[in-house]
């Protein structure tokens, strides 16, 4: 049985950033150009959610995809932007 606060693989992580970028996009508008700041930002945001435990291998994805929404909101709150 795999420990349910164990982190995430490569692939998990991955797919995490990938949600992140998402909604970073999807908050511009989907306009072009911004893919590449959106991934690394999305890469920041995940690995620093990865570090608190706030998300982890063995959490439901519904939640996951939550924790990852709610903390760019709170990120862009924290810039102001």
């Amino acid at each position: 049985m795999s420990d349910p606060f164990a982190h995430p693989s490569p692939e998990q992580r991955h797919e995490m950033i990938a949600v992140a970028a998402y909604y970073l996009a999807e908050r511009r508008g989907f306009a072009p150009g911004h893919a590449e700041a959106d991934w690394l930002r999305a890469e920041q945001v995940i690995d620093a959610l990865i570090a608190s435990r706030s998300l982890r291998a063995g959490q439901d994805q519904v939640e996951q995809r939550q924790t990852i929404r709610n903390a760019l909101i709170l990120r862009q709150a924290e810039i102001g932007v």
